[in-house]
């Protein structure tokens, strides 16, 4: 897949670029989930005062604070390597510049996905130390969320540049995202419990890579892991096995196009 240490190149640059706008990219992980914990907690939270999950009974805040990590790590991956690759390649021809460099093109997408898994691992880390003040998250599980964030940054990193590289125009990424992110963002366990859905709407959230990892994050965040959790781990690690060599011979054919 000619990918070499030099990818770190490619990430290296993405990161000096975040560095000089730190103080824009900083604010979103850090604002979210307060906005969340203030609309859903003091709102809705009011008025459902229990949720049962996994055998616990807990309040409705500490129910949907691992779900909010989950969102943020999609996010902050999936949009990276739609939207920001997307301009870094047409529109601001960083991708041709990169090119003519000894980088090949393995190294500039899989560094374009490395760099996209970081920005969910920073998100991850904003948000555990937002929460932790306000009890939401349980120690030691929570120093294991950053960790979750590096596989579930991969995977969403991935599927985002598959995206990418299949996407005519930049105003098609509303398809995906209507079709793709939103079911997810709502359907995957993360505001209710899948149990609240009929069956056949359990089963095809099932198909959702958020679902397995707002799974793993709320285990980790109330220090319990269900007996599940290690097929949400495999779902998660199969599915960024087959997105991530996609992801590079999709775009591989892009850019030589």
């Amino acid at each position: 897949m000619d990918i070499s240490r030099r990818l770190w190149r490619i990430w290296y640059r993405n990161y000096t670029v975040y560095r000089r706008t730190w103080k824009i990219n900083f604010l979103p992980p850090l604002l979210e989930p307060v906005f969340y914990l203030v609309a859903f907690g003091a709102g809705l939270g009011m008025m459902i005062e229990k949720v049962s999950y996994g055998g616990q009974t807990m309040n409705y805040v500490s129910f949907i604070a691992p779900g909010l990590v989950g969102i943020s790590v999609m996010q902050n991956s999936f949009f990276e390597t739609t939207y920001a690759s997307y301009v870094r390649m047409y529109y601001q021809k960083t991708f041709d510049a990169m090119l003519a460099t000894p980088l090949s093109l393995g190294d500039i997408i899989a560094g374009e996905i490395a760099w996209g898994a970081t920005k969910s691992v920073v998100a991850a880390v904003i948000m555990v130390l937002v929460l932790t003040p306000f009890g939401l998250v349980s120690y030691p599980g929570a120093l294991a969320l950053p960790l979750l964030a590096v596989l579930g940054g991969l995977a969403f990193a991935s599927v985002g540049m598959f995206i990418t590289a299949i996407t005519p125009s930049i105003e098609v990424f509303n398809i995906p995202v209507f079709l793709f992110v939103t079911p997810m963002f709502l359907f995957s366990s993360t505001f209710f419990p899948l149990e609240n859905l009929p069956p056949w709407g359990f089963w095809a959230a099932q198909v959702f890579p958020l679902t397995h990892l707002v799974s793993l994050s709320r285990d980790l965040a109330l220090g319990a892991l269900n007996p599940r959790a290690l097929y949400d781990l495999l779902y998660l690690l199969v599915f960024t096995g087959i997105f991530f060599p996609l992801a590079i011979t999709r775009m591989r054919k892009r850019l030589v196009k």
